[in-house]
């Protein structure tokens, strides 16, 4: 049963460890260590469009690679990571930012989980002054 527990342990552990691995592959990376510096911290930004909750930095989907490889050659023609950010939104929407940006056209997606934590404090409010009325009313 001991020996059970601590398995089950280690490979929660190393589960764990291993759960930051990257699957940008040898032949992507650059030499210059400064610029794949950059396309990584760009990478980790840029959503994987089929995997949708993974980043292109972490997925292992063709598109993924050539995305990264899209990244990587923009990055040694010389364009700031603002260009190559506007190019990819330009190309795929907001959709493929991690992190979208706060602007009119998604103001609802930052906007609505507030909404609906104040809805969902309003309703708990309004039922529980319902629930001590009948209390008070037995």
């Amino acid at each position: 049963m001991i020996t059970k527990k601590i398995f089950i342990t280690f490979i929660f552990i190393s589960q764990l460890l291993l759960s930051g691995s990257y699957s940008v592959e040898p032949d992507e990376i650059l030499q210059n260590s400064k610029q794949e510096l950059r396309a990584r911290n760009i990478s980790e930004n840029i959503r994987c469009l089929v995997c949708q909750n993974q980043s292109i930095d972490e997925s292992n989907a063709p598109l993924a690679k050539d995305l990264r490889i899209l990244i990587r050659s923009k990055i040694k023609d010389g364009n700031q990571d603002d260009e190559i950010y506007k190019f990819l939104t330009d190309r795929y929407g907001d959709f493929i930012l991690l992190k979208p940006a706060f602007k009119i056209s998604t103001f609802l997606l930052w906007s609505l989980p507030f909404v609906f934590v104040i809805i969902g404090i309003f309703i708990l409010f309004v039922h529980n002054k319902k629930s001590k009325k009948l209390d008070y009313n037995k």
